[in-house]
């Protein structure tokens, strides 16, 4: 998993780059790069610092996707640093269009539901819904494991009350949608929106007049 972001205006030049849940820490530093580490001494992530020096970086705030060129150099620096070069590109679609097979209630909740919810390639994920309008046989937007909503909010393994959730069913408020409902809600597609397993575009046109 490798999730970047940049944010010039609030960190400074740096990039982060996460490859697993936020835990306990610790921090080493060699040259322009920072290793965060579990008490394991696993990888969470590294900060790149004067990242623009790197790589060919946004001015604006946000998510940043890597290429395998990208990551490619990203693991040159490591490697001049003294790190190993342990990054591997993940350039899979995070935002996909989804059908929900199944949404049965939570054992432990009246308000949740578990979804067994198709994705790209045939996939089935369990996803653990809140959303007041879940049901079986709609089309939504999945943010897969490994997403990072507009908000920042990055899509981690997780369970709620108790059930594994590998993923979040979107609403159009959450993905900052032109018009949106600013209330808690699945964002249900149209049957014709597109196929199953297609890359969401939050900016295209499509999405863009979903609530015009």
């Amino acid at each position: 998993m490798l999730i970047a972001s940049y944010n010039p205006a609030g960190m400074g030049d740096v990039l982060v780059v996460l490859t697993a849940p936020a835990a306990e820490h610790t921090f080493e530093q060699k040259e322009n790069v920072v290793r965060i580490a579990d008490e394991q001494n696993m990888t969470l992530g590294f900060n790149f610092l004067h990242a623009s020096t790197m790589l060919d970086l946004p001015e604006t705030a946000g998510q940043v996707f890597l290429t395998s060129d990208d990551v490619a150099k990203l693991n040159a620096v490591l490697v001049e640093a003294g790190f190993e070069a342990e990054l591997v590109a993940d350039e899979t679609p995070k935002f996909v269009v989804g059908y929900v097979e199944k949404a049965e209630p939570h054992p432990d909740s009246d308000h949740l539901q578990i979804t067994t919810t198709v994705v790209d390639n045939d996939e089935r994920v369990q996803i653990v819904s809140g959303s007041p309008n879940m049901r079986q046989g709609i089309k939504v937007v999945v943010a897969k494991v490994g997403a990072m909503m507009p908000s920042g909010l990055i899509i981690w393994p997780g369970a709620l009350r108790g059930v594994a959730s590998n993923g979040m069913i979107t609403s159009g408020r959450e993905l900052r949608l032109p018009n949106a409902p600013q209330v808690p809600g699945a964002l249900i597609l149209p049957d014709d929106f597109a196929e199953v397993g297609t890359p969401f575009d939050v900016s295209s046109a499509e999405a863009q007049a979903l609530f015009q």
